[in-house]
């Protein structure tokens, strides 16, 4: 596993081989952080990292200048890796030990950019909660985007607020945002001057 950019570009990290993880690539990192990066300016920013694994995508975006990372996995073995190398690297992580589901259920705090990346053998209506509860906890700044990484065998552009989906061999990320609202192309004001105008 390499850290592809940043601060600590290069840096290779070797995970124990027994952690049931499947990191996502390096092409479909890159591909990642080059769409984020016409979204966001990193500096400032909070991620929650979810199904983490090895803490891969959450060593990215901490290269990046990101102080305020949560990662979220069930295993102790990942749980525990991750706090190694966050240590190790003085990068600020967070990592919790928890259900994903019941993480998202019980969570309270609202983040900028949400990852996840389940087994690509999850059920569809479980990848499909992702979304749902992210959302209706109100888990996602307005300004903010969720990105799920599955497999091109798993749909979710049938969901509310899916935004575009991205595939890289046989990885997809699927991209949700808030709906924005389109403007009147005049507001109330304009819309009495124009009324005037006709009356006249």
């Amino acid at each position: 596993m390499r850290i592809i950019s940043g601060k600590f570009k290069g840096r290779r990290l070797i995970a124990p081989k027994n952690l049931p993880v499947r990191p996502t690539t390096d092409m479909s990192k890159e591909a990642l952080f080059n769409i984020l990066n016409n979204y966001f300016n990193f500096s400032g920013l909070s991620i929650l990292d979810l199904f983490a694994g090895t803490g891969n995508i959450s060593y990215e975006f901490a290269s990046r200048g990101v102080a305020q990372i949560v990662s979220v996995d069930a295993d102790f073995g990942c749980i525990n890796f991750i706090k190694k190398t966050a240590k190790e690297f003085d990068m600020d992580i967070t990592p919790i030990k928890s259900d994903v589901f019941k993480f998202l259920e019980k969570n309270k705090s609202s983040y900028d950019i949400i990852f996840a990346d389940p087994p690509y053998d999850l059920s569809q209506k479980d990848f499909e909660k992702i979304a749902e509860l992210i959302f209706e906890n109100n888990l996602l700044d307005p300004d903010g985007m969720l990105i799920i990484e599955h497999s091109k065998h798993t749909s979710l552009e049938h969901q509310d607020n899916f935004s575009f989906a991205k595939q890289y061999g046989g990885s997809v990320f699927s991209f949700f945002e808030f709906e924005q609202e389109e403007e009147d192309e005049y507001d109330e004001e304009e819309i009495d001057d124009l009324s005037e105008l006709e009356d006249n």
